[in-house]
């Protein structure tokens, strides 16, 4: 029976090339479909090609009876509604690596751009001006670029920086001193990378810790006279703040090729004469076109001819009856990562994985996969999979320990992992209850028994009476529901952990007045 394959959005030729080889593949090319006339065809194909245009909501994976993977000629996952794929067991990959040269090169493009006023001059001079005073630029040489995020891309455009004679600094929460030392880069806290920098540049994935970083708190510690360039993603800069920054001249002038509302239409800020822009075209490189098609169409046919699973965002590389029986590990173990990540101040350094009791029975290296997958998520988001969890965190520098015994302790089977950055030392200890339920058990030596889901609130305080009174007062006025909540504590009086379930997200407000409550000593918000 012949696997039926649709490309929703236009592909480069080479790619579709590679798919019609397979003579047990059918591939049809219908682009610019409407959401209904989408829904109405997907129920037929087992494989959906797509770009940024096609929106592949949960409406339209409620029709995808026969789907078994989706493919994403790029980065970028905003498109694609990666959680309900996941629930309806739909394999959903990218192609991280094809578009790393034509960013970074586009990023280097809007940097000259922007130091030399390139595109303002280019137009005057159009309108039969000649304004040489106007269009006064600066030298990149022996300035300061802060480099946010140093995967793939960031670490091309510090290569090309660097050529230009520019000090590169860089903040990166995964990222070892000694691998930036290398390359000879700078690594630093984002608050020294805001005050030290004469550019900045962003190249991190969107999420809730990346949104509005560069942001009116931000310009408020930046040098007068900073540039900034975004071409990742648009939600990163408070573009409101930026036009405030740029008219009470904080900011001489910004770049961008991502923005908050795409089209942005004629908004305020791409109608600044200090503001050069360009319409998202990071990726728009014929060969960056050409290499993601390749990437996608050889990455979907190992998946489908080889059984071999690359570049999935959401499965491993393992065989049904296997995944059927570890993903309850595989779950608990993600989220475990993703709570360390969360909680961890500094770079990490260093994972120490121990597994205890049933767990070992199996392969523990894809728990693993799962664990680091998690922990790097919050900062990479669309560029870190199963597959690339652990290659990433060796670029990084971050140290992974793996132990097992299969001696059973308090409980059948034990998730325990121990973190180190450069700052502190993190534990969390996690299990399932009836082979299903996960639970974290331990947090830093303290007994608990939380469910790691949703929005979470991890609190260190001193075991006093009153402390769940404080908090409860301070939700409850703030019309937050708690939906469950577990205490632990070294000894009476003592140092002690509170981790609660909330039905919502919980404003940064809020947490400042649980933070200044008696006895509360730090307030951590996870969201899972």
């Amino acid at each position: 029976m012949a696997i039926k394959i649709l490309i929703s959005d236009p592909l480069a030729e080479e790619g579709i090339a590679i798919l019609k080889k397979e003579k047990s593949f059918r591939v049809d090319t219908k682009y610019k479909l409407p959401p209904d006339e989408l829904k109405k065809i997907i129920p037929e194909y087992n494989v959906l090609i797509v770009r940024s245009q096609t929106k592949v909501t949960k409406d339209i994976l409620k029709h995808a009876k026969k789907l078994k993977l989706i493919g994403r000629a790029g980065v970028g996952l905003d498109n694609i509604d990666v959680n309900e794929a996941s629930k309806k067991g739909i394999i959903v990959m990218n192609a991280p690596g094809g578009n790393t040269t034509s960013t970074a090169e586009h990023t280097l493009s809007l940097l000259l751009s922007l130091a030399r006023n390139i595109p303002q001059a280019n137009s005057s001079l159009k309108k039969g001006e000649w304004n040489r005073k106007k269009f006064m630029g600066v030298e990149l040489y022996g300035k300061t670029l802060g480099i946010i995020g140093f995967g793939r891309i960031g670490t091309d455009v510090a290569r090309h920086a660097l050529s230009f004679k520019m000090k590169v600094i860089t903040y990166d929460p995964f990222l070892i001193d000694e691998k930036a030392k290398s390359l000879g880069i700078e690594p630093v806290s984002l608050d020294v990378l805001f005050k030290r920098s004469d550019f900045i540049t962003v190249h991190t994935p969107l999420t809730d810790d990346t949104y509005h970083m560069i942001g009116e708190k931000a310009f408020k510690k930046m040098k007068k006279g900073i540039r900034i360039i975004n071409c990742a993603r648009g939600g990163i800069v408070d573009e409101k703040a930026l036009v405030k920054a740029i008219e009470a001249g904080v900011v001489a002038g910004a770049a961008l090729d991502a923005y908050e509302k795409e089209p942005p239409g004629q908004s305020k800020l791409v109608q600044m004469d200090k503001v050069v822009t360009t319409p998202h075209l990071g990726a728009s490189t014929e060969e960056a076109q050409i290499n993601v098609a390749i990437d996608i169409a050889h990455s979907i046919t190992d998946a489908l001819i080889k059984r071999s699973i690359r570049n999935a965002v959401n499965a491993p590389s393992i065989g049904p009856e296997l995944l059927e029986v570890i993903e309850p590990y595989l779950s608990l173990a993600e989220k475990m990562g993703s709570m360390h990540a969360q909680l961890a101040e500094g770079r990490i350094k260093k994972v120490k994985i121990k597994y205890v009791g049933d767990v070992v029975k199996y392969d523990v290296s894809h728990i693993t996969r799962s664990i680091v997958k998690g922990m790097l998520k919050p900062v990479l988001e669309e560029s870190v999979n199963y597959v690339n969890a652990l290659v990433i965190a060796r670029e990084r520098g971050i140290k992974i320990n793996e132990g097992k015994t299969e001696e059973i302790e308090d409980f059948a089977n034990l998730i325990a992992i121990e973190v180190e950055t450069d700052k502190i030392k993190n534990s969390i200890v996690g299990t399932l209850f009836t082979k299903i339920d996960p639970r974290i058990i331990k947090i830093n030596q303290l007994y608990v028994d939380a469910v790691p889901e949703g929005h979470m609130l991890v609190i260190y305080n001193q075991d006093k009476p009153g402390i769940v009174g404080q908090i409860g007062s301070v939700l409850g006025k703030n019309s937050i529901n708690i939906a469950g909540m577990t205490f632990g504590r070294a000894k009476r009086g003592g140092a002690a952990v509170t981790v609660l379930n909330v039905d919502s997200e919980v404003p940064e407000s809020v947490l400042n007045k649980i933070r200044k409550a008696k006895y509360i000593k730090e307030v951590m918000p996870i969201k899972l």
